[in-house]
């Protein structure tokens, strides 16, 4: 029955703020449009739909508003003044009795607050919608910070998910374009965000592998993780001293060197998608913060690790060139990576798309260098490229969100950031070293027991495809002569494969030697 009644709410929702307007009415089947008289005669279409879209997730709730942050990255489903709007969205909330915390904690920990903490902060540092944050101090004198999700949060998520499954279902069966908004994809991607965000010993991880990651580095600082009293319902935290991002007058104040502490946020961006592969996908305002320690050459301390994202080889190698394509202002090429990649259909005529692309960053380029913005630029070449069936995977719409934050927060410090000239000669570098000597080394060394065994894999798979031809053979008479043609083309092969795997062998044992 609460099932019931919250479909309700969120039909009625939905409704009233005319979120129908969503949908070309052309393109709907005549079911959906009997449906759409009622938004129609009891709805209001004031403000834009950007503006109504938000407002109803807003009073959907917290899990909703949740939703609408996702939804404002992706650009390949909803156009760019829309996801500007929802990009406004926070899902700050009223805090959950302490005591009720206390409990949680003491239930997960296995013993009392008293004993486990020197003294405990019951007025929270933040309440979000999942979890909420405290302060607090171990026995042996180390300043933590206690993170405890919200009681009965994942009943709650599921719910809702399953209301978002089912609403996602319905527009697809409804709605001619379904294929392009992708509803069902939309809603699998938040499931496996948010579901990732209610395992806290899994954040626990990505944040001790993020710090892994920058241990002797300047750039980025990450807190460490106290795993003796971090479970999948509570995680405790060092506790960190950093000034917030936004706040310019305070990082003046301190005489930290504004432009360099810009240029190591895009750094850090690249080290974490191109050396570590391995990037913090939630990189807004909110979870970063600028360390006091080194004002001369001044880093970064991130939060909040629950949200991650990795690219396979290929999508990395892909993408540097893309973006190195985009830096060259190389459209040709741009507009193959594109079809090769399997960003747009197959289909796609590379001219016409080719001078879309060109039509779409022109303009732009036009602005001096240090006045475009790289992000947006990428957002608006993800617009210009729906027409063709822009179809992109959760890591790389991820990483274009973090791009995004990253280049942001530089700019708010150091207005004249100049994006390209720390992002060019990395990516060429990065490109140079994935086809030199030292990496086929390193590949091989790395992978050497599997290319062993592949290698000496391939008399037999040859030898076995030799005989079910002969079977084949015996069995089509009328074919003899094709087949034994087969035969004798791959007798060469065979005699060919075993000089590869024996040079395969000797290239890598030689290797083995010299290191």
């Amino acid at each position: 029955m609460s099932h019931l009644r919250r479909a309700l709410k969120i039909l009625s929702v939905v409704g009233r703020h005319r979120l129908d307007e969503f949908v070309q009415e052309k393109k709907i089947s005549s079911k959906l449009k009997l449906t759409l008289i009622f938004f129609r005669v009891f709805g209001q279409n004031k403000g834009s739909k950007g503006e109504r879209l938000r407002l109803a997730l807003e009073e959907l709730g917290p899990i909703f508003i949740k939703f609408g942050q996702l939804l404002s990255t992706r650009t390949d489903v909803l156009d760019v003044e829309t996801a500007k709007e929802l990009e406004s969205l926070t899902d700050n909330c009223n805090p959950f009795d302490v005591n009720t915390l206390k409990n949680i904690v003491e239930s997960e920990l296995g013993d009392s607050i008293n004993n486990i903490f020197k003294s405990f902060d019951e007025k929270p540092l933040a309440a979000a919608s999942l979890a909420q944050v405290h302060s607090a101090i171990l026995k042996n004198g180390d300043h933590v910070v206690i993170k405890v999700l919200r009681p009965n949060i994942k009943k709650k998520v599921k719910k809702n998910l399953r209301l978002l499954k089912s609403a996602a279902k319905i527009f697809s069966y409804t709605y001619k374009e379904s294929y392009r908004l992708k509803p069902n994809e939309v809603v699998q991607d938040y499931e496996s965000t948010i579901m990732k965000e209610l395992d806290l010993k899994l954040e626990a991880s990505n944040t001790n592998l993020t710090r892994k990651n920058f241990l002797n580095s300047n750039e980025l600082y990450i807190p460490k993780v106290y795993w003796d009293f971090t479970t999948s319902n509570i995680m405790v935290l060092e506790k960190i001293d950093g000034i917030p991002c936004t706040n310019i007058e305070e990082i003046e104040k301190h005489g930290i060197n504004k432009k360099l502490l810009a240029e190591n946020g895009v750094m850090i961006f690249l080290n974490q998608v191109f050396r570590d592969n391995f990037f913090h996908a939630d990189m807004h305002p909110g979870n970063i913060f600028v360390s006091k320690k080194n004002t001369e050459n001044p880093g970064y301390i991130a939060v909040d690790c629950a949200i991650t994202g990795s690219l396979s080889n290929e999508e990395r190698y892909i993408l540097a060139r893309m973006l190195q394509s985009v830096l060259k202002q190389n459209y040709k090429n741009l507009a193959n990576l594109f079809i090769s990649s399997g960003w747009v259909n197959a289909k796609t005529n590379n001219i016409e798309l080719e001078n879309t692309l060109r039509a779409c960053c022109e303009p732009i380029f036009e602005k001096p260098l240090s006045e475009i913005e790289f992000g947006k630029l990428l957002l608006y070449l993800f617009q210009s490229t729906r027409q063709y069936g822009l179809s992109l995977q959760t890591s790389l719409v991820l990483l274009q969100k973090t791009l995004i934050h990253i280049e942001g927060m530089g700019r708010q410090i150091y207005p004249d950031l100049d994006f390209w000239g720390i992002a060019e000669p990395y990516l060429d570098s990065w490109l140079n070293e994935q086809f030199s000597p030292l990496k086929l080394k390193d590949y091989i060394l790395e992978n050497k027991e599997d290319i062993f065994l592949k290698a000496s894999e391939i008399p037999s798979i040859i030898f076995e495809t030799l005989d079910e031809i002969r079977s084949f053979s015996n069995s089509k008479k009328k074919d003899d002569d094709r087949v034994k043609e087969l035969e004798r083309k791959l007798y060469k092969q065979n005699i060919i494969n075993k000089a590869f795997g024996i040079g395969i062998i000797v290239v890598i044992s030689i290797i083995l030697i010299v290191n």
